[in-house]
């Protein structure tokens, strides 16, 4: 017996017998997800604590309320988005009706990771359950508390007939990506999303991949130093830098950077204490593993502001390393925890010139008091995401598309790009049975005359069509 066959199977009758099609039925889901939010904030904030030493107030800005948000938007906005789009017809159609149906995939498997636990696994499900899927949901085994709430308590807030919840490790996830699926939304390292992406290509299933990257992070010489030492400590060492779009290096002349160094250290202080290790908003490192990861690359460059670590208590310092070489470990593999490097750059050039020589980023920053440097920063570079001025604020607007680009990854989602990304776009087209005279100038045998009607016919304004 196969366990997961037999729950693919279930879900799979489920979704063929079109149960989760009325929007009726999508909206009682979402409320669910959502009773299950409000319900279990308590529980929620002690698993996160237990696995990622994360305060309160982190768990409700970036987990709970942001996840609640894309819940109200989708129910306020369901019908809309399930609404059949129409689109502009050339004159050969103009008497018959076309239009874009959005259509489920089917059996959807969102495989989720370990560093927003709540937020990374709940926000794809809302997009999968609004866009009416069955869905099975992967959460991960490294944040243990976590995936044991989402594992326990989740499933008795939605059908259990069209959703499904899988644990374990990178042995049970191989299992799942052994079978046919309608569509994998995965989020993690770049690693494993070239395994995922091989697995998808064996059943030719579309993905969505939502990985990391070394986000640059420009820092003009015409700005306020502390300004932006308090925004980049405050992006940096969120959730103990644990963030896949978290500025993961910054560029800077040898000017600014000593105008920096006493910011940063002012902005942690004043955040984190003389002793940050004792500051209940600071979190801890998810892992042993992580930490002993963590704590090698502590000893590229030189450490100009913490470098204390306490292995018992998975704990590192709010770190700033300086006189770092680009071939540096630090400069080489995605940081994901509390150290951020400065690397000196002459000019603005240099600094554009260094991020294009690496891999696209998830999220790229800017600071500047001139808009104009912000502008070339943006025009002259290519990443997932960008913000001028401040930190991953544009992942807090739903109406703006969040995912990577080249090695950050592909595909989108957050608001309505959710329920876009979990539907199939189906080009629909529905003609008049009468009008034969009228059709008969594209059949044989061919004729200049006819030939210029067609071609008529088939023109719009707004595009050019080719006759296949």
């Amino acid at each position: 017996m196969d366990p997961i066959r037999d729950t693919l199977q279930r879900l799979r009758e489920t979704f063929r017998a079109g149960r989760t099609q009325p929007a009726e039925f999508r909206a009682a889901q979402l409320e669910g997800l959502g009773r299950f939010l409000r319900d279990h904030k308590q529980l929620l904030q002690e698993a996160l604590a237990q696995d990622l030493h994360k305060s309160a107030v982190e768990l409700e800005v970036s987990e709970i309320s942001i996840v609640q948000t894309e819940i109200n938007l989708a129910l306020r906005n369901l019908r809309a988005w399930m609404r059949d789009e129409q689109v502009r017809r050339n004159l050969a159609t103009q008497l018959d009706s076309a239009f874009i149906r959005k259509e489920p995939f089917g059996l959807v498997l969102i495989v989720a990771p370990w560093n927003y636990p709540v937020n990374l696994t709940l926000l794809p499900l809302v997009g999968a359950l609004a866009a009416g899927n069955c869905v099975v949901l992967k959460p991960s085994e490294i944040s243990k508390s976590t995936e044991k709430v989402l594992a326990e308590v989740l499933p008795r807030y939605l059908d259990q007939s069209c959703f499904a919840t899988v644990l374990g490790g990178p042995g049970e996830t191989g299992q799942l990506l052994e079978h046919r699926f309608d569509y994998i939304f995965f989020t993690g390292s770049p690693r494993v999303g070239k395994i995922v992406m091989a697995a998808a290509a064996k059943h030719l299933t579309p993905v969505t991949l939502e990985l990391g990257g070394k986000n640059p992070c420009y820092v003009d010489d015409n700005c306020d130093p502390q300004t932006v030492a308090n925004r980049v400590a405050f992006f940096r060492y969120f959730n103990a830098g644990q963030t896949c779009v978290a500025p993961d290096y910054v560029l800077c002349s040898p000017k600014m950077q000593e105008r920096l160094l006493p910011a940063l250290q002012s902005a942690i202080t004043r955040f984190y204490g003389e002793d940050p290790r004792s500051s209940p908003d600071l979190g801890r490192i998810i892992n042993e593993k992580h930490f002993q990861r963590l704590q090698g690359l502590l000893g590229c460059g030189r450490v100009a502001i913490g470098g204390q670590s306490d292995e018992s208590d998975r704990y590192i310092a709010p770190t700033v390393l300086v006189d770092v070489q680009e071939t540096e470990p630090v400069m080489q593999e995605e940081i994901f925890g509390p150290i951020l490097p400065i690397v000196n750059v002459r000019s603005l050039d240099e600094a554009i010139d260094f991020i294009k020589r690496r891999e696209k980023p998830l999220a790229l920053y800017a600071f500047s008091n001139s808009n104009q440097v912000v502008e070339q920063v943006l025009a002259r570079t290519s990443s997932g995401g960008f913000c001028g001025n401040d930190g991953f604020m544009h992942m807090t607007l739903p109406s703006l598309p969040f995912g990577g680009v080249g090695a950050s990854g592909m595909g989108s989602y957050h608001g309505k790009f959710s329920f876009d990304t979990f539907s199939h776009h189906r080009a629909c087209l529905l003609r008049r049975p009468g009008l034969e005279k009228i059709c008969s100038i594209r059949y044989p045998p061919y004729s200049p005359r006819n030939l210029r009607l067609l071609l008529l016919a088939m023109e719009t304004r707004s595009c050019s069509c080719t006759l296949l």
